[in-house]
């Protein structure tokens, strides 16, 4: 396994993060146990979770799961750079949807409070190594959020900050308050970010690179789609390419279109199609590591492939043909 710094900090972290967010939904407890630690085993430390990522009625699942795997011992926190989020609606119903009762969500003083304890509960550990802020939140001035994440520090109860889904400005005004108040600030942003997908680079990226975050790129096989979807597709492999979210991508003509020639460009090589999509994000300089999201071992294993994989001269401007960016702000949309 290969390691880097995040971002600007002095903590290492593998350049492949292990996301959880399968763990109780679609893989159960004790299948997730070994994923874990395969993924250990493999040199993996960084693994990203969230507090609202379980079923409906347990949210939370999740963190639990991950709290019964430390609680086997063996050193697996201490050698685990563990990383939450805080933002969701922890009651009954959709995450995102307006909370049943007030103070259950975003990212006030009060909620990250309660919100840091129940998960510290949860994970079965006394601290966090990475609390994220998981969406923005317009009704919070980063002054009351930097706050109470100051409280936190303080108290030994989380090391660093980071944020998701943030656009650049917001990347901006988190650091600058943190500035001015001394701090450190965010170290990280997790966003969406692939071949496919890359309208991060015209804003999010250079703002993460002006103020040292690491990027943690989330579906970083764009929803399946990058992984194969029209070879499945034709094989009839796996109900997900059949009816799931790829399916959904491929629906559209355009997308169709690239993906094909994405996936036969690929072949030419001699490569699988998802290990290069992973492979492609680790030659962005300011990519940390992407989030994969195994539900078997053989999907942690062409992840783990990915990174030792070195992309053949002249592919990546071949992918950029392929899957072009949107450039960079100004200029993609001004002179």
């Amino acid at each position: 396994m290969k390691y880097t710094q995040l971002g600007r900090t002095g903590l290492k972290v593998s350049r492949l993060v292990l996301g959880t967010m399968n763990f109780g939904m679609l893989t159960p407890e004790a299948e997730s146990h070994e994923l874990m630690d395969a993924a250990l085993d493999a040199g993996v430390n960084f693994f990203d979770t969230a507090n609202i990522y379980g079923v409906d009625e347990d949210k939370g699942l999740t963190e639990k799961i991950l709290g019964s795997w430390f609680a086997k011992g063996g050193g697996r926190r201490d050698k685990v750079v563990l990383a939450t989020k805080v933002y969701g609606n922890m009651t009954p119903g959709e995450p995102w949807q307006d909370p049943t009762w007030p103070n259950t969500n975003k990212l006030s003083a009060l909620n990250i409070r309660r919100a840091v304890d129940a998960s510290l509960r949860r994970l079965g550990t006394d601290h966090i190594d990475l609390y994220q802020f998981h969406h923005v939140d317009r009704d919070t001035p980063f002054e009351e959020i930097w706050q109470a994440i100051e409280v936190l520090i303080q108290q030994g109860k989380i090391l660093y900050a980071g944020s998701s889904n943030f656009p650049g400005y917001k990347i901006a005004q988190a650091n600058e308050t943190a500035a001015r108040r001394g701090r450190l600030g965010l170290v990280s942003e997790q966003c969406l970010y692939n071949l496919a997908e890359r309208r991060a680079e015209m804003e999010v990226m250079p703002a993460a690179e002006e103020y040292g975050l690491g990027v943690i790129p989330w579906s970083p096989l764009h929803q399946g789609l990058l992984g194969g979807a029209v070879r499945k597709e034709r094989e009839r492999q796996g109900a997900r390419t059949q009816m799931g979210r790829s399916a959904q991508g491929l629906a559209d003509p355009a997308m169709r279109t690239r993906v094909e020639a994405y996936e036969k460009l690929v072949a030419a090589h001699g490569l699988e199609p998802g290990e290069v999509a992973l492979a492609w994000l680790l030659t962005r300089p300011q990519v940390t590591g992407p989030i994969v999201g195994p539900r078997d071992r053989a999907q942690l294993d062409s992840a783990l492939r990915a990174v030792e994989l070195t992309l053949p001269e002249g592919l990546l401007g071949e992918l950029d043909e392929i899957f072009p960016g949107p450039g960079a702000a100004p200029e993609a949309f001004a002179w």
